[in-house]
């Protein structure tokens, strides 16, 4: 099994950054939830692992948390 990755691991942040700002341009609200849920899915597929999607969402809930 393997563990989550917490430290960077891309090798143009960016660039993703740019990527994900760029496709949401010209959605509206219900458009870009609807992207990020299909995304979300998609990423999760391709990973394919349960126990790393778990510490993964785990993760961004301590850090949601954290930042209210």
């Amino acid at each position: 099994m393997a563990a989550l990755k917490e430290t960077l691991n891309l090798a143009a942040p960016d660039e993703l950054y740019a990527l994900l700002i760029a496709a949401h341009e010209g959605l509206s609200e219900a458009e870009s939830l609807k992207l990020n849920a299909k995304l979300l899915l998609l990423l999760a597929n391709h990973i394919g692992d349960v126990e790393v999607i778990r510490a993964a969402i785990a993760k961004a809930k301590q850090e949601s948390a954290e930042l209210a």
